[in-house]
C-alpha cells in the first residue's frame, strides 16, 4: 500500500511541477569572496502571490545539489521551486524561496561523503548564499521567526553544515540525503530538524544521515528521520511533492516558540 502511494506521488509530480513555475523571478546580487570578485552570481527568487499590507511570511532558502552547478539558474526550477510554486503550496505554504547557485567546481561546503576537511569558517558559496537570504530580508516583509532551511544532495549536506553553524536562525531544518560531521550535533539539540535519506541511495550512503541522526539524540536531542525503503538517490521528489508530511511539519514551527519553550 505504501509504496503504491508513493507511486501515485511521483507519478503526479510532473503535474505539480507545470503549475506556477513562471512565477519564479531571477533575481541577482553582487558578490566578493573568496575567488570572486564584484561577480554577480543569479539566484532564484519566489514570493507569496499576494502579499499583504502589514504581514510577514515565511523565507525557506533552497539549496541544491551537485548536478545544478554552474551560472544559469533555470536549471535550479527542477527540484522544489515546482512544488512551492504551485497553486494548491502557494494557498498552503505562501512564503519566500531562495535558491541560490553554486558555481561548478565549488561546493556548499567542504565536508561530503564522510570527509572532514574544511576549516571553522563560513566557505565562500556559503556566503554568497547567505548574501542572498540577506538581500531578501532587507527588501520584503521576511518572518524571522519562520526561516527554514532545506537541500538536497550537496544542498544536503550543506543544510546540515550551514544548521550547525547558524543553529539560532533556522525555525527547522530538512537535509535530505545528506549528511554533516557528527562532532557537531550537539550544535542542533534543540533544532527542530527532519532528515530523509533512501535506503539503497548509491550516490550518498544512507549511513550518512544515520550518523548525524544517532549523533544528535545522542547529544539529547529529539531529531525527526525519514528512511524510504528500497529508494534509491531521489529521497526528494516524494518529501517536496508531499503537502502533509515534512513540508506542513517544517512550517508549524517557530523560533520564538522554541525559545520559549527553553526557558
Amino acid at each position: 500500500m505504501r509504496h503504491a502511494f508513493l507511486a501515485l506521488v511521483l507519478a503526479l509530480s510532473p503535474c505539480i511541477a507545470m503549475a506556477g513555475i513562471d512565477d519564479v523571478e531571477v533575481r541577482e546580487t553582487t558578490f566578493t569572496g573568496g575567488d570572486f570578485n564584484d561577480e554577480t552570481f543569479r539566484y532564484l527568487f519566489l514570493k507569496p502571490e499576494k502579499i499583504e499590507p502589514g504581514k510577514s511570511y515565511p523565507l525557506v532558502p533552497f539549496l541544491h545539489g551537485a548536478g545544478e552547478r554552474g551560472d544559469d539558474p533555470e536549471v535550479l526550477k527542477k527540484h522544489f521551486l515546482p512544488a512551492m510554486a504551485s497553486d494548491e503550496f502557494q494557498e498552503k505554504f505562501p512564503c519566500f524561496v531562495v535558491a541560490p547557485q553554486c558555481r561548478t567546481d565549488h561546493w556548499w561546503t567542504a565536508r561530503r561523503r564522510g570527509g572532514t576537511e574544511g576549516s571553522d569558517e563560513l566557505g565562500v558559496m556559503q556566503k554568497m548564499a547567505l548574501q542572498c537570504v540577506d538581500d531578501v530580508v532587507k527588501e520584503f516583509p521576511v518572518d524571522k521567526n519562520r526561516m527554514y532551511l532545506t537541500g538536497l544532495s550537496m544542498g544536503g549536506y550543506g543544510s546540515w553544515d550551514l544548521a550547525t553553524r547558524q543553529p539560532d536562525r533556522w525555525a527547522a531544518v530538512v537535509p535530505i540525503c545528506g549528511g554533516g560531521d557528527p562532532s557537531k550535533a550537539a550544535q542542533l539539540v534543540n533544532v527542530p530538524l527532519w532528515a530523509v535519506h533512501g535506503d539503497a541511495d548509491p550516490a550518498v550512503p544512507v549511513e550518512e544521515s544515520r550518523k548525524m541522526i544517532a549523533a544528535i539524540k545522542d547529544a539529547g536531542g529529539s531529531p525527526k528521520y525519514t528512511e524510504y525503503p528500497g529508494v534509491a538517490h531521489d529521497s526528494w521528489t516524494q518529501t517536496y511533492a508531499d503537502p502533509k508530511g515534512v513540508i506542513a511539519w517544517m512550517f508549524e514551527q517557530r523560533l520564538d516558540e522554541r525559545d520559549k519553550a527553553a526557558e
